[in-house]
């Protein structure tokens, strides 16, 4: 009598160590990045300028500006800059965190039980069997780790370099928080398509952080609301971000929850 015989299992695949703290780290800390609109609102409510602030009309990095005056045809006062940027490096440094504790591994199953992270380097055993990922997987995942650290570096730039400092280095910071930001919700949205129904939603984020960049660079952001397209930018990666952290941190948990029923 033949025994149960278990499906061949294609070589370098693995499942990654999802139980870690360094992924729960990693998780967390890219759900931390909603203090964001948190911070945002507070510094709303104390603007000090001659006309009351506007998301519509008001560009984000405005109430990060240290001085009050006039700026870029603008008249701009936040007396709570401090907490502004402070919340940009805050952000930054979350989505750093995340870039490196999140292995390439765990990106590749954190959406679904029971999928296994297969290494680039790797071939499989039999060429014509369907992948249960993307042949590129881990590479893609690799690809996601540094987008979002480059986006995270860049908005922790904004944060050391306001607006008004004169440095071109606050632009620059900026246009690597929404490409790293956009390019990785993206890349993540296609890397856990049909893994999750979240992978819809984060594609959607980076679509549309992508897609009011190319605007905003078309139009040189000479636009009736500025303020309105610059958070299409910048409020899907937070947004997404935050998403993808939750997915991760949830899937953390209940990996742990379950070993710890079953030690017990």
């Amino acid at each position: 009598m033949k025994g149960h015989v278990a499906p061949p299992v294609e070589a370098g695949s693995f499942f990654p160590n999802v139980r870690s703290i360094r992924a729960n780290i990693g998780g967390w800390a890219q759900l931390s990045v909603v203090q964001y609109f948190v911070a945002e609102a507070a510094v709303i409510e104390a603007w000090a300028g001659p006309e009351p602030y506007s998301r519509a009309t008001g560009f984000i990095s405005d109430l990060g500006a240290v001085s009050c005056g006039v700026y870029e045809d603008r008249a701009v006062c936040s007396p709570l800059h401090v907490v502004m940027n402070a919340s940009f490096v805050v952000q930054g440094l979350a989505l750093i965190l995340g870039a490196l504790f999140l292995t390439a591994g765990l990106l590749c199953v954190a959406a679904r039980p029971g999928v296994r992270a297969q290494r680039f380097n790797v071939a499989p055993v039999d060429s014509s069997a369907q992948p249960r990922l993307l042949a590129n997987s881990w590479v893609m995942a690799v690809a996601i780790r540094i987008l979002t650290g480059i986006s995270g570096a860049g908005t922790v730039i904004v944060g050391f370099v306001p607006e008004d400092l004169g440095s071109p280095w606050h632009f620059a910071g900026a246009l690597m928080f929404f490409i790293g930001g956009g390019f990785a919700l993206l890349l993540l949205g296609i890397l856990w398509f049909r893994q999750t129904p979240m992978s819809w939603f984060l594609a959607a984020c980076g679509s549309l952080c992508i897609g009011a960049l190319v605007v905003g660079g078309l139009t040189g952001m000479d636009v009736p609301q500025p303020g309105t397209l610059e958070r299409l930018m910048g409020y899907p990666v937070t947004i997404g971000m935050a998403a993808a952290g939750l997915v991760i941190a949830q899937r953390v948990q209940a990996e742990r929850k379950s070993a710890h029923l079953r030690v017990g």
